[in-house]
């Protein structure tokens, strides 16, 4: 039951090329850096990313986007990412964008062994007719459009389906965890990190604060240990590296 892992690094040893990955976070906010380092380090490539967003230049998953280990991206939002938009739009990289809450509907129902849902969201738009550009080719041109997807009325109201999403590892990061693997995310550092965590079928997690079985109250819990394979403690130093996306102050 003890899933405590030593290192980073002994983590992901057995991550291979070509694998999946569900990453939590958004924006800068919960995401698993230290994790995405030691994935860096590893040097494998040809990696499919499920994430709400892929990291900014030079931070979280854009460190393995500008080392080009990226060959997929499934998520919602590009933000000021320009070397996702480069790699994107010169054809170097696959990208399927998702409705924010599809993408969390998607990750909760592969978790939860849901192979597919209908929803609203997207009907009558490219997202179920068709026709989104994944890839471009390199001389501008769309490669690889989505497919029309099904719809379905219910109740008077058209609805796609959609299929749930599960992931060879997710790779999260949590305020505390116990040895068990349970979890608990500090406020908006919760995001999709509980989501991409069921979605993995090994889920490694990087914990700012490890305690002892019995130390979490049961009712504080936001993720079960069940979902958990592996966990790692952080350094002090690499639980207060939290990065800021976009300083703002008001003037004096």
């Amino acid at each position: 039951m003890d899933k405590v892992h030593p290192s980073a690094a002994a983590a992901v040893h057995d991550i291979p090329d070509g694998a999946s990955l569900a990453v939590g976070g958004f924006g800068l906010s919960g995401v698993p850096d230290t994790l995405i380092q030691a994935v860096h380090a590893l040097g494998v490539t040809d990696l499919t990313v499920v994430s709400n967003n892929c990291g900014v230049d030079g931070g979280g998953l854009g460190v393995l986007l500008a080392a080009g280990r990226i060959s997929r991206v499934t998520g919602s939002y590009v933000g000021s990412n320009k070397e996702f938009a480069r790699r994107y739009l010169s054809g170097e990289l696959e990208v399927e964008l998702v409705p924010q809450g599809t993408l969390a509907e998607r990750l909760r129902a592969g978790g939860c062994g849901i192979p597919a849902f209908f929803t609203p969201a997207g009907v009558g738009t490219l997202v179920a007719d068709g026709g989104l550009p994944w890839r471009h080719g390199a001389d501008g041109g769309v490669a690889v459009a989505s497919p029309a997807k099904e719809v379905r009325e219910f109740d008077g109201r058209e609805c796609v389906l959609e299929h749930g999403i599960t992931t060879d590892f997710a790779l999260v990061r949590a305020a505390r965890g116990d040895r068990h693997g349970n979890l608990v995310f500090n406020k908006a550092a919760r995001n999709f990190n509980p989501l991409a965590a069921m979605a993995g079928r090994i889920t490694l997690a990087e914990v700012e604060e490890l305690v002892e079985p019995g130390e979490l109250d049961p009712d504080e819990i936001h993720l079960p240990g069940v979902f958990v394979q592996r966990v790692v403690e952080l350094t002090p130093s690499q639980a207060a590296a939290k990065g800021i996306e976009r300083r703002t102050v008001r003037t004096r």
